[in-house]
């Protein structure tokens, strides 16, 4: 069996690791070979691209410093954290490795990661030119777990060339989200397409609208929401399934189960979805449409710098200081930068996404770049990384929405199944 408990039993087995291997390799320095060569250690996942743009910039690191080579390790999203934990498990991890925020906590609480604060402190690990409250967004319990390898953000998408064709008007950064639904039920009666994906089981969505509200998702290891907060937010989709902004039951299943390519935007199914702002060239592969995107519905300081993923090290690499250069490398410089672009997200080193900004040819990769911009003056302070257990509490939310949205469940009724399902999931009395 795979899947959330296998991964967390696997890392349990793996934290005697780190702390042995851990205690010889910070007596010194890197250990190299006979010869003084380091082979690095480094897994990712992603796609073919990534895979391509990622050996290359290693390639330049190389170039740069002859002595240090890489085995490099890459798969496809699913299965990508059963493998890392085995490899935890078995005493074989990668020295750095890439981690998204499902997951930093967890691998941090396990004494997995290293502290990378020293390497910041010193300067040998520089993120002077990232947004604070990206860089932050790594910090895990006062240690700062990964580098922010790309800055994300919540982004609603929207079909404009529908909205043209019926002469109706876009959504607009600092909609209410009461005006949010008013707005997809005119489009809903006029141009005869659900107005809105229902986002009642996004927990993007819903991690916005409770920072609106002064909530978050999480509180210390608490959850940060109380069963009356997921009721409010279920009533409120409700009520505008209710008035027809929304597609039904099955289209909004189908819309939560499906990947990027076929969101119900591109599917012709609504005339928005919800979803990360660097999607924008993903989703437009897939329609001959024209899209737009806008932060999310409420007040855009609700949303923040957002790690689209990490770069981690093993804690106890014989070759910690080299992986952390590497980290910083890739980061930091910008003929590194513009080798990897955004897809990893926006470079999260200011100058370097400058530089990258400035090369982007892709039309929808510059709507994600120019909403990015409009918005870093509006955001927020980021919030801490989701606690262990985060990538469960996410699903619960979904299944939870389901329940409400076939009518199956009232809204408190699945409100109150969600809280407690939740509070299972982090480990919460």
């Amino acid at each position: 069996m795979t899947g959330h408990i296998s991964r967390r039993k696997l890392l349990a087995a793996a934290v005697a690791v780190p702390v042995l291997m851990g205690t010889a390799a910070a007596c010194g320095d890197d250990e190299g070979g006979d010869d003084g060569n380091v082979e690095l250690s480094v897994f990712w996942w992603g796609a073919e691209a990534r895979a391509a743009l990622t050996e290359k910039a290693l390639a330049l690191y190389t170039s740069k410093h002859p002595t240090v080579t890489f085995k490099k390790t890459w798969q496809a999203n699913q299965g990508y954290f059963d493998k890392l934990a085995t490899l935890t498990a078995g005493g074989n991890p990668p020295d750095l490795f890439q981690i998204d925020d499902n997951y930093i906590a967890e691998y941090a609480s396990r004494n997995v990661t290293l502290d990378l604060t020293p390497y910041k402190d010193d300067g040998r690990l520089d993120v002077s030119k990232f947004p604070e409250s990206l860089w932050k967004y790594g910090e895990v319990d006062g240690k700062l777990a990964g580098l922010a390898f790309g800055e994300n953000t919540q982004g609603l998408v929207f079909n404009k060339s529908l909205l043209d064709k019926f002469q109706l008007p876009s959504p607009t950064t600092g909609m209410t989200w009461e005006q949010h639904i008013a707005w997809a039920v005119t489009v809903s009666k006029t141009a005869k397409v659900p107005g809105t994906m229902d986002p009642s089981g996004s927990y993007q969505a819903f991690w916005v609208w409770l920072r609106q509200q002064g909530k978050d998702l999480y509180n210390g290891k608490e959850l940060g929401f109380t069963a009356q907060d997921v009721t409010a937010w279920f009533e409120l989709w409700k009520g505008a399934r209710d008035k027809g902004a929304t597609p039904p039951a099955d289209v909004i299943h189908e819309g939560n189960v499906t990947d990027i390519s076929k969101q119900l935007v591109v599917t012709g199914k609504a005339a928005t979805s919800w979803v990360w702002a660097n999607q924008m060239p993903e989703l437009k592969k897939n329609t001959k449409d024209e899209l737009g995107v806008v932060a999310f519905p409420g007040d855009p300081s609700a949303q923040w710098a957002r790690a689209s993923m990490y770069f981690s090290v093993f804690r106890g690499s014989k070759h910690k200081d080299t992986a952390v250069d590497v980290a910083n490398f890739l980061a930091n410089d910008p003929e590194a930068g513009k080798i990897l672009g955004t897809d990893r997200g926006l470079p999260s080193n200011l100058d370097v996404r400058k530089v990258v900004a400035d090369s982007v040819t892709d039309p929808a990769m510059k709507q994600s770049i120019a909403v990015e911009a409009e918005l870093v003056p509006k955001f927020g302070p980021a919030p801490a990384v989701p606690l262990p257990g985060h990538s469960k509490v996410k699903t619960e939310l979904v299944k939870a929405a389901e329940e409400a949205q076939y009518g199956r469940q009232t809204p408190a009724q699945a409100a109150e199944a969600y809280v407690t399902a939740a509070k299972s999931a982090i480990g919460q009395g």
